[in-house]
């Protein structure tokens, strides 16, 4: 079987480009004799090259927000077509158009491709403001499967009028932390910090800065817990999207012990952090009319660490599977409550959230690597 993707790929800076890297890592695992092509972006993609680590050939062949993808079709017969042509979307890899789908169709119309899959990491609402993306998931019934990672990306679809029978919901990949034990100090000296200026309790907020991570609301959180914050550590750290969130964080750094890791986190720095960490907070503050879900969450649930996020849709799993530490978006004092009772009963908290840890080995990568692979043969086998 030749699979393609089209997708961003490190380095990229991106967290689709990292999931499909897992996502055909898990693949090869499962299946050796696979053949994988990744079709990345130009910018910042890096060269053409082999992916020992993955299994995959890597060809970087479109700009991000084209409206032309013909060096997919070219790099499509280059390589003598595909059996599965899987785009990883994001409006904001592929922009509002439809132009790789129309070029998808073309490929299929032309024998290059026999059945096509979209996998849509976001879901816009009728309220959303962007309603090109409207007339865009209005188009996926052209397609032969559609893969959300929640229910609510599922159901919002099938409201939209594309067929039940098109949508396949398969979660987002989990990776137990392979950092999980290792001694705090080697850790800490990795990230580039000093254990003995990390006190007590260490909580941590990861993953790309930009201001729907909810961290303007984490200086009143401090005041409202008070005193107890000489007892707390929080590092922040990701790379910035908004400048406004340095001068945020220079504010914390002056009401509780703060550091910044101000970069791009590989994937492998944030499971060490997150592992380094006692507790991670997500305080997400979701834009209105669209759905997804966190990569981030998901690093977080496999390092069995207790989490506490907002009630938003991206953070639906934890809302599903460990409601009680779940507070609603924009609530300092809620959350300044809820930090207090964790430190309080730390132990209490970490066996609450064994549900989400039997999610976390549920939806480990090789298990949803298989729901994949098991899915393209079965639209290869309605192919004939």
């Amino acid at each position: 079987m030749r699979i393609v993707y089209i997708s961003t790929y490190p380095p990229t800076h991106c967290g689709v480009g990292e999931y499909t890297r897992m996502l055909v890592m898990a693949l090869k695992s499962i299946n050796p004799s696979l053949e994988i092509h990744v079709f990345s972006n130009i910018d910042e993609g890096g060269p053409e090259r082999y992916d020992e680590g993955a299994g995959a050939y890597i060809h970087p062949v479109y700009t991000r927000g084209s409206n032309s993808y013909k060096g997919v079709l070219d790099k499509l017969t280059e390589i003598n077509g595909a059996d599965i042509v899987h785009v990883q979307h994001e409006y904001g890899i592929f922009g509002y158009t439809p132009a790789i789908l129309k070029t998808l169709l073309t490929a299929k119309d032309d024998g290059l491709v026999k059945k096509i899959v979209f996998t849509m990491h976001t879901i816009d609402h009728p309220s959303s403001i962007r309603i090109k993306t409207l007339e865009f998931q209005s188009k996926l019934n052209n397609v032969d499967s559609v893969i959300v990672h929640s229910i609510l990306q599922e159901f919002e679809l099938q409201n939209q009028g594309i067929e039940p029978y098109l949508i396949h919901r398969i979660p987002h990949g989990t990776l137990l932390n392979p950092y999980f034990g290792t001694p705090r100090f080697k850790l800490a000296e990795d990230l580039g910090l000093k254990e003995k200026e990390l006190s007590n309790i260490v909580m941590t907020i990861p993953g790309f800065l930009r201001k729907d991570k909810g961290l303007d609301i984490i200086l009143d959180m401090i005041n409202y817990i008070g005193g107890e914050t000489k007892f707390l550590t929080l590092i922040v750290a990701g790379e910035l999207r908004d400048r406004k969130i340095k001068e945020i964080v220079d504010e914390i750094s002056g009401s509780v012990n703060t550091h910044f890791i101000e970069k791009y986190l590989s994937h492998e720095e944030i499971l060490k952090l997150i592992a380094l960490a006692d507790l991670v907070i997500l305080p997400y503050n979701d834009p209105p009319g669209k759905y997804s879900v966190s990569g981030i969450l998901h690093l977080a649930m496999g390092s069995l660490k207790p989490i506490v996020g907002t009630r938003v849709p991206r953070l639906i799993e934890l809302y599903q599977f460990s409601p009680r530490l779940v507070v609603s978006p924009r609530n300092p004092r809620e959350l300044a409550r809820k930090i207090l009772w964790l430190m309080e009963n730390y132990d209490l908290a970490v066996a609450y959230m064994s549900s989400l840890y039997a999610y976390s080995i549920r939806t480990n990568w090789v298990r949803m690597a298989r729901r994949h692979y098991n899915l393209y043969s079965q639209l290869l086998v309605n192919q004939y």
